[in-house]
């Protein structure tokens, strides 16, 4: 090593913020972290700032951060004509000195030196002559021959050094920051998020900030114009002429050439691009001309190893199909093949075909279903770390018991018969319902929630740690809780005869359902039973049982299909999607057998009454607070949205008559949806939900005072919220903190009445639920490959849901699994290809498919490719020329 005796390592600022994953690996100790370069960190890169004081914090890194500003010895003042970045530079290397003069003075240790770590030529020149011990990170770190691994991690930070000898320049180059910004302000360049496009990696879109209605979307195609931009990051775009503008490719096109000498080819495959499109589909087009902001990320992925003997460099393949393959140089590719590992991305360079990055970590082995899990929620950035033990000393102290202080501001409401109804398995039972008749002839309807925000007290370490979770996410078999278990599956959970603390939602209604009064309280409840979506059916249907809760069930059944009628008649939407259920090996936890879930009169029951209390809260809360209400809204899709709608059903109306489908209303699309049914084709109306499903919008939670379109599309509600599941969603906790401070039994915080924090809090929510619900399909996709990875080809009935240019999407009822066949294989002359946009239908030779046409396909696994292994599909019937089965696959 250069450093044999024992050494603190001090690191200037642009260390810290390009190799922090080099300082976070356990071998690197001993750390000095000047405020100087802390303060400094902290402006350029939040993530970074984390992570460091993360390090300080860890007791077994001994990473300490040293206040050089605040010392009399190590305190300068800026020079007149030094710019600050050259008097933060000489601070450092004042406060080098200074540390190494103080440690001279311990007696009888053996001398420990400060060694100051700097990648600035310049500063280290400047160190040396100072008499300070300076070496570049790469220096040091390959001196560490006990640790060759750790070279792997050194990001390769100087663009102008690491460009490829004598490469011949492909890009053009990004316009300075400054220049940008001048260019932003007179209107002549636009600014805006860039999102790479899944199917095809020669083009992306950027959506325009802004509140201008026209170009708020402008497509972005081939490699130049794409200019090295990353997806998610803000870039600045400028529009091309008119006559340049292109519209939104329909070809698939996957990046898989292995050498950087690829260019040619990339020019073939942009000109499949340029196909002749009408003049209706052109849209804005444009341009990347510079970087606003990098939002970079760890990628995880797989390595694929250069054919090269003994090569160094190797490209990295991620997982997100949107993201470039990343260049890293590792000498451990032969132990790093088949491996999940995380990469980072370092820089871009102008002629380089792929950005430059470096490994971080190796996950495991891919396929293996633990690593695959953490590969999933790593993508789909579920915070899934254990719970902190700052966290978890918030949570109360067992045994627990409900003290006469907690009683002080509820109701006891032990002796009702309440009962909670759930899918089977559920321990994090949010909500429980009952239901009496009262002495006026009226009946009284309870939805009691459990009160978390009771347990979860605002701004401690256990509240900020919900919020940043925002929600708990349901993989197939694991379950990444928003608070601890203590108290998702225990002390919050509704349980069965035990006493728990509720909020309640009471209303007294007449027979007709129709509401005559609506109180709210906090609670103590006893639940008389815990019941299954089953256990509850078979209650309410035997003709023995007339216990209280049956009775109870029996009630509030009756009273949900009358309130389920009111809001269809309302125009509210009920649309499809095929979820699907996996029976697991109890011993190997492997998916055994799959079923699509079927829905039982019951789950509408508590669905009906939990849409009622949160439409009932949302109300109060909103008259209470109308700045600072946390509200849900479901925005009306535009109209151009339903044109799949709408044509799919227009192209099948010959064969069916009462198929059209109206779009001008919610109730008059839910309406037509009821009217198109046809008895020769059942499942049509199936299909049509779920297309109808994939035309909407995202709901969203905002908060009032920001907003005034409230309307939620899909419940035809003008107002909405979320109340009943606080356990699992912190937008709920939110609503219950307002409601308890509404009707005076709780006391309100600043935070909880500011409109912008609470604007800030909705856009992090909003995030985290679409994330869920994106790592939730992952989740379902790997196990659906797991369960197929033993059947060999199946063969089974499919719908046709979309109709591509070179291929078709089909949908397989039986297992709610969607898949595109493709016309078009590598090896095989490629059939000839009719797309016809306004049917829309794809001609095959002679085969014309439309939207809805049954096929029949043979489904397998294929996993030639290991990183994205897929269900391959192949068109069995009708039986279409040149689209057989593969060779190796149709044994």
């Amino acid at each position: 090593s250069l450093c044999p005796g024992p050494h603190f390592l001090l690191p200037d600022t642009n260390l810290l913020l390009h190799q922090i994953d080099i300082l976070e690996d356990p071998v690197i100790k001993n750390v000095i972290v000047l405020q100087t370069v802390l303060q400094e960190v902290r402006n350029r890169s939040a993530p970074v700032y984390k992570r460091i004081r993360d390090l300080i914090q860890n007791p077994e890194k001994h990473f300490y951060s040293f206040t050089n500003e605040h010392h009399r010895e190590t305190y300068i003042e800026q020079e007149r004509g030094e710019t600050s970045n050259d008097r933060n530079d000489r601070a450092i290397r004042v406060a080098v000195k200074w540390y190494n003069e103080h440690l001279k003075k311990i007696e009888n240790e053996e001398k420990i030196q400060v060694i100051f770590l700097t990648n600035d030529r310049i500063n280290k020149e400047k160190a040396l002559e100072e008499g300070i011990t300076a070496y570049t990170c790469e220096e040091y770190i390959k001196s560490l021959t006990a640790n060759p691994e750790l070279v792997d991690r050194l990001a390769c930070v100087s663009d102008e050094g690491k460009e490829i000898e004598g490469g011949k320049i492909i890009f053009p180059e990004h316009i300075p920051l400054s220049k940008l910004q001048q260019g932003i302000k007179s209107g002549i360049y636009l600014q805006g998020t860039y999102r790479a496009n899944r199917e095809n990696y020669l083009e992306a879109t950027v959506w325009v900030h802004g509140d201008a209605e026209e170009n708020k979307e402008i497509i972005v195609q081939g490699l130049k114009h794409l200019n090295r931009a990353i997806h998610e990051d803000i870039v600045a775009v400028e529009l091309l002429a008119r006559d340049e503008w292109v519209a939104p490719s329909s070809v698939v096109l996957q990046d898989d050439g292995q050498n950087e000498e690829d260019i040619e080819n990339e020019e073939e495959k942009e000109n499949i691009l340029k196909t002749s499109v009408n003049k209706d589909m052109l849209r804005p087009t444009g341009r990347v001309v510079g970087i606003i902001k990098r939002n970079w990320r760890p990628y995880c992925g797989m390595l694929s190893k250069s054919q090269i003997k003994e090569a160094r460099r190797h490209l990295f393949t991620p997982a997100d199909r949107r993201i470039p393959r990343i260049r890293i140089e590792t000498r451990q590719a032969d132990s790093l093949e088949g491996q999940r590992i995380i990469v980072a991305i370092d820089g871009w360079p102008r002629n380089s075909r792929y950005p430059n990055g470096h490994f971080v970590k190796n996950l495991g082995s891919a396929g293996d279903k633990e690593t695959e899990t953490e590969v999933l929620l790593l993508e789909h950035d579920v915070p899934h770390q254990a719970f902190s033990q700052a966290v978890l000393s918030f949570l109360p102290k067992m045994p627990w018991s409900i003290t006469e202080e907690d009683m002080k501001h509820r109701e006891d409401l032990r002796h009702l018969n309440v009962c909670s109804v759930d899918p089977p398995g559920c321990t994090d039972i949010d909500d429980a319902l009952h239901c009496r008749e009262m002495e006026n002839g009226n009946i009284e309807v309870g939805v009691h929630i459990a009160d978390v925000s009771h347990f979860i007290r605002p701004g401690n370490a256990l509240d900020e740690e919900s919020v940043k979770r925002g929600t708990t996410v349901y993989l197939c078999e694991k379950r990444i809780d928003m608070v601890p278990e203590l108290l998702s599956s225990n002390l919050c959970s509704l349980r069965s005869n035990v006493d728990r603390l509720a909020f309640s939602c009471i209303w007294e209604m007449n027979h007709k359902a129709e509401i005559l009064k609506t109180r709210f309280t906090k609670s103590i409840i006893n639940s008389k039973a815990s019941l299954t979506y089953a256990e509850a059916q078979m209650r309410i249907d035997s003709a023995t049982m007339n216990d209280a809760i049956t009775t109870s069930l029996r009630g509030l059944n009756k009273l949900a299909k009358i309130l389920k009628k009111k809001r269809i008649d309302n125009g509210a939407l009920t649309l499809a999607s095929p979820e699907v259920r996996f029976h697991m090996d109890s011993e190997t936890h492997d998916p055994i057998d799959l079923q699509t879930k079927e829905l039982k009169e019951t789950n509408s029951m508590v669905e009906e009454f939990m849409l009622l209390a949160n439409i009932s809260v949302a109300q109060k809360i909103y008259d209470e607070f109308p700045e600072f209400a946390l509200l849900r809204k479901h925005p009306a899709p535009p109209p151009s949205n339903y044109d799949i709608l709408v044509k799919s059903a227009k192209s099948k109306a010959s064969f069916y008559h009462n198929l059209e489908i109206k779009t001008d209303s919610a109730k008059a699309l839910a309406e037509s949806l009821d009217k198109a049914e046809s008895p020769t084709f059942p499942y049509l109306n199936t299909l049509l939900r779920i297309l109808a499903t994939r035309c909407m919008m995202q709901a969203v939670y905002f908060c009032s005072g920001m907003d005034n379109d409230f309307h939620h599309y899909g419940l035809a509600s003008p107002i909405y919220t979320h109340f009943t599941s606080p356990i699992r969603r912190y937008a709920d906790i939110i609503v219950h903190r307002l409601l308890a401070v509404a009707i005076g039994a709780d006391s309100t915080y600043p935070e909880l009445t500011d409109k912008h924090k609470l604007a800030e809090m909705c856009k992090n929510l909003n995030y985290r639920h679409k994330m869920a619900q994106y790592a939730q399909r992952a989740s379902v996709a790997f196990h659906t490959q797991l369960f197929f990875k033993t059947k060999g080809v199946v063969n089974e009935d499919a719908y046709i849901l979309f109709v591509r240019k070179n291929a078709i999407v089909v949908l397989i009822p039986k297992y709610g699994l969607e898949g595109t066949v493709f016309f078009e294989d590598k090896d095989k002359p490629t059939p000839k290809l009719e797309y016809n946009s306004e049917v829309p239908s794809l001609t095959v030779e002679d085969t014309t498919l439309r939207v809805f046409d049954k096929v029949k396909v043979n489904i397998m696994l294929d996993d030639s490719n290991i990183q994205h292994q897929k269900m391959r599909m192949v068109l069995v019937e009708p039986k279409v020329l040149g689209n057989d089965m593969p060779a190796s696959l149709s044994a």
